[in-house]
């Protein structure tokens, strides 16, 4: 392999359109890495988005991308009921992988891609990095140092709305604006969990570490939702409301909504001393500074975040330079969301195995 990169991008979708190929077609990143290839199942998607942006080599299968070889590493960014299947065909063939959230749908998937990795030397990285961000090691830091006191409580969660439906790239007339976003509401892998939830959940177990027990209620609450006069069927699970035990009576609540916010800032951690609410401690904003790579034109582009976790396997695979982006992180919040759901459908609460 060259000291360049060379990276196929799985899937164009909305966040490949929007964020991930403006991103890695910059000129500031061509030294370290190149766009060789994308691949979409949709007739001409793939090939609109290679001259879009200038990448070689386009295919409308996976399979087809994989075997051409003109490829050291992949992101994948298809809908995520796929990326199970995905990962295990890129670890096959020896390319290291860099999932979008979420890496699978079930604690067992995650499994087994680890292994595979660790037995074929494959590198994966799995947003999304909440813990590259340096307001959420600052966090940490003032939770460990015990600026919050005992901790008692805490709390985050999202809600669908109608952010997906009435994204820029939905309702244009050409193959690249005009990406029917179905799957968010299907299984396998649609819902507010795996796709806007995970963030939360990332930086809260980050932040606290790994939780012991998930107990939770979940249902699919919106039954169509209407986008461009079709009205597409919501069979995914869409309300689902998670009561997470971390030992010694310290729980938090995590949601996945249909619709409603209910934790300013996405986050909420209190303590007998202190309280994290958002961005700031105690009704004091926490300094932020910018992720690593998110520099010069990067600011400025959406899924910013997506970049950076991308940038963290690249520079994983020309320097061994290790990320604090882990599958196995990606693993336990993977597996929350999997007991959560076994959880709703048994009534019993639910024991967690995994560590990070």
């Amino acid at each position: 392999m060259s000291d360049r990169v060379r990276i196929g991008i799985v899937g164009v979708g909305s966040i490949s359109v929007r964020g991930i190929l403006p991103h890695l077609t910059q000129d500031d990143v061509q030294d370290r890495l190149q766009v060789t290839a994308v691949c979409d199942p949709v007739p001409g998607r793939a090939q609109a988005a290679s001259e879009k942006f200038n990448v070689p080599h386009a295919y409308e299968t996976y399979e087809a991308l994989l075997a051409d070889g003109h490829v050291d590493a992949v992101s994948i960014a298809s809908p995520i009921g796929l990326h199970y299947e995905q990962g295990k065909l890129a670890i096959e063939h020896g390319v290291h992988a860099h999932f979008n959230k979420t890496m699978t749908t079930t604690v067992e998937e995650a499994d087994n891609l680890i292994a595979s990795a660790a037995e074929k030397r494959v590198k994966l990285v799995a947003s999304p990095g909440q813990m590259l961000r340096p307001i959420n090691q600052e966090i940490r830091r003032l939770v460990n140092d015990g600026a919050l006191g005992t901790l008692t409580w805490a709390a985050t969660g999202s809600a669908f709305g109608r952010y997906h439906e009435n994204e820029s790239v939905r309702h244009g007339d050409d193959l690249l604006s005009n990406i029917n976003p179905a799957w968010y509401f299907r299984k396998p892998g649609g819902g507010p969990l795996y796709d806007m939830t995970v963030y939360g959940l990332h930086t809260l177990t980050g932040i606290l570490g790994p939780a012991k027990r998930v107990t939770a209620f979940s249902g699919v609450r919106i039954k169509k939702r209407e986008f461009r006069g079709e009205m597409l069927p919501c069979d995914m699970d869409d309300n689902t409301f998670i009561l997470l035990d971390f030992g010694e009576a310290f729980f938090a609540f995590v949601y996945g909504a249909a619709a409603g916010s209910q934790v300013r800032g996405g986050l909420a951690i209190h303590g007998t001393t202190g309280t994290i609410e958002g961005g700031s401690f105690n009704g004091k904003p926490i300094p932020d500074m910018e992720l690593p790579h998110v520099v010069g034109t990067h600011r400025n582009i959406q899924e910013a975040h997506v970049y950076e976790d991308i940038m963290q396997l690249v520079d994983w695979i020309r320097e061994d330079k290790p990320t604090l982006v882990t599958a196995e992180h990606a693993r336990h919040v993977i597996e929350i969301f999997d007991a959560g759901y076994r959880s709703a459908q048994t009534g019993h609460a639910q024991t967690l195995r995994t560590r990070f």
